[in-house]
């Protein structure tokens, strides 16, 4: 079995749900008592989030950078990011390590592609809808994203950082994100992708008629299967 290296604390609520659906995934493969072979580093979110709202990218990617190569030395066989806007600085990651770097919009296109969808909802970060460092992994894919028009974006925006990033759930902005989700279907979407981690907190699948695309735990699932490889 090959070591993860899990990049988390992007939120920590979300790194919680990639430790324990990996470890899941090894054992229901495996079975008995086996489980990942996991080192992570959880990082101070603040600090993170800070240099993403100074647009300080290139200082936030060395810094991931950094904790890509720590964690190889310290034995992992490949990285996982632990959220959805951090792989704008991807690329510098990869850059600076010799192992494989997961990333986490690969499993959702195949996911899509198994469904035979053609357009889909993007739902995330304004940093994820609105910049190409994500949808353009899906160029040449053959599947549309759809994203919400400005002041929705900014009310995802708002709800992940202010409310789902410090572990509040609230039935408003439920209602407020399946309502984003109910006007997309009626313009044609045929799916939802959940392109933030903590998303999958909030959004339910009983609560949507489309097919919900959840990229964290598609991503963790993907990492546990590639470390089994």
């Amino acid at each position: 079995m090959k070591k993860i290296g899990l990049i988390g604390g992007m939120s920590w609520e979300s790194t919680t749900e990639y430790y324990r659906i990996i470890n899941e995934t090894v054992r229901e493969t495996l079975g008995e008592l086996h489980s990942a072979e996991i080192i992570l580093y959880s990082v101070d979110f603040y600090t993170i989030e800070q240099l993403q709202h100074e647009g300080k990218w290139e200082e936030a990617g060395r810094v991931l950078a950094d904790i890509a190569v720590k964690l190889e030395r310290a034995g992992a066989d490949l990285i996982v990011i632990c959220t959805n806007t951090m792989h704008k600085v991807a690329r510098q990651v990869e850059d600076a390590i010799g192992i494989p770097l997961l990333h986490i919009a690969e499993p959702t296109i195949q996911a899509i592609g198994a469904r035979k969808l053609e357009r889909v909802l993007l739902l995330g970060t304004r940093y994820t809808m609105v910049e190409d460092f994500y949808k353009g992994r899906y160029v040449g894919s053959g599947v549309e994203l759809q994203t919400p028009d400005d002041a929705d974006v900014e009310t995802v925006n708002q709800i992940i950082f202010e409310e789902l990033c410090l572990g509040v759930i609230r039935e408003d902005s439920r209602a407020k994100m399946l309502a984003m989700i109910e006007k997309a279907g009626e313009k044609g979407a045929q799916g939802v992708v959940l392109g933030c981690t903590e998303l999958e907190l909030l959004i339910r699948e009983q609560d949507v008629a489309l097919p919900i695309f959840k990229t964290a735990e598609l991503h963790a699932k993907y990492a546990a299967k590639e470390a089994l490889r």
